[in-house]
């Protein structure tokens, strides 16, 4: 899985891109980026998936800010992201979510 950010010099935004890799979707239908920037709705940001599989999307997100999000496969099966900058407990779950630093 990856992450990659482009900062904005126009104004204090980060363009972040979302990239799931087919090997590490298990066959998921459907891959979502559920997060603190979509108030953690499950079918607010649907990644669109690739030629080769891979599920990617963009968002714009607030530069100087740090947001927590998982990636949600078929409504069911929740997973973090391999790279993400940080993580920390959920407080739900034993669970972490994924950080990404802005």
């Amino acid at each position: 899985m990856a992450i990659t950010k482009q900062y904005l010099k126009s104004k204090p935004v980060c363009k972040v891109t979302f990239a799931v890799p087919a090997d590490a979707v298990n066959g998921a239908k459907a891959v979502n980026v559920v997060g603190e920037f979509n108030n953690w709705d499950a079918s607010a940001t649907a990644l669109k998936k690739q030629k080769d599989g891979t599920f990617k999307g963009t968002l714009e997100l607030e530069a100087g800010k740090e947001f927590q999000f998982r990636y949600l496969f078929d409504s069911a099966i929740w997973a973090n992201e391999t790279e993400a900058d940080k993580f920390v407990p959920n407080g739900i779950t034993s669970d972490e979510n994924s950080v990404v630093v802005l």
